[in-house]
């Protein structure tokens, strides 16, 4: 049975979406076909919101925070400050849900300056889901918890990210942000197979899924968020859907930004690929 913080569930509709970003806002405001926002949360003031933002709000589009910098993977708990200015953020944008990444961020005051792995032990375990308990306490709207593209593995780990989040997930309530192109990028460099993490994943409690691009050199996959979705990262969409309905899909783009048309086609590439789940095969 899930403990007290399983209170918190995320099932919202959102459809298929687009992450916001400074440099895309006319893009967005004019794209017909995106059904959501998310925005970077330490990107913005909840006091003074772009205007973007505001109109695209007045449309009826759902905007989600997403969090880069909370770190409730780490040991010591989560800022309060940090958690503050989510919960502003949500506050500000009427968000059906906040997210952020299950990830390691910063030690002892350093910063890693990377989403890095969590340890995935037990005693990482019981830390993590009080950090959890504490994030869903300080929010006003549920929170829903992001896989990373891992660069390395802790050797000491005793349990895969899959099962890491399941126990997560059952103890906490907590949602789930499924980033399919995170589990690309593990599979291409760390051989972890990327359906068996679908398979173990608790996909009933899934919040929305993230879609992004990136490219190979040297033998190892960046996740840039810079290029078209690649066609392995639609096809674990594809499995994906053929294992749960998500609430919503949303594509990243940072940097290189593309025209309206390449944009557009992303967004129809995605719906493309969740639709063939339904096909015979």
């Amino acid at each position: 049975m899930a403990e007290p913080g399983a209170r918190q569930r995320t099932g919202v509709e959102l459809g298929v979406g687009i992450g916001w970003r400074a440099e895309l806002d006319l893009s967005i405001e004019r794209m017909p076909g995106v059904d959501f926002l998310e925005v970077v949360a330490e990107n913005v003031r909840p006091a003074d919101l772009p205007e973007s933002l505001r109109v695209l709000r007045t449309r009826g589009l759902p905007v989600v925070p997403h969090g880069v910098s909370l770190g409730v993977g780490g040991a010591e708990p989560p800022s309060p400050a940090r958690l503050a200015h989510l919960a502003a953020c949500a506050e500000a944008l009427d968000a059906p849900l906040v997210s952020e990444h299950l990830a390691f961020v910063r030690g002892g005051g350093i910063e890693a300056g990377h989403l890095l792995p969590v340890p995935r032990t037990r005693e990482s375990l019981r830390v993590i889901t009080e950090n959890v308990r504490r994030a869903q306490d300080a929010l006003p709207v549920p929170l829903a918890l992001e896989n990373v593209a891992a660069i390395f593995g802790w050797p000491d780990d005793e349990l895969t990210e899959a099962q890491f989040l399941a126990e997560l997930v059952e103890r906490t309530g907590v949602g789930l942000l499924i980033d399919v192109a995170n589990l690309y990028t593990n599979q291409f460099n760390l051989g972890l197979s990327a359906t068996d993490a679908l398979d173990a994943l608790p996909l009933e409690h899934l919040a929305y899924v993230h879609v992004a691009g990136g490219y190979e050199h040297h033998g190892i996959w960046h996740d840039t968020h810079t290029t078209s979705a690649p066609e392995p990262v639609l096809d674990l969409l594809t499995e994906l859907c053929a294992r749960a309905t998500p609430p919503g899909v949303l594509l990243e783009w940072d940097d290189e930004y593309p025209s309206d048309a390449a944009l557009g086609n992303e967004l129809a590439r995605i719906r493309a690929a969740m639709s063939a789940a339904g096909e015979p095969g």
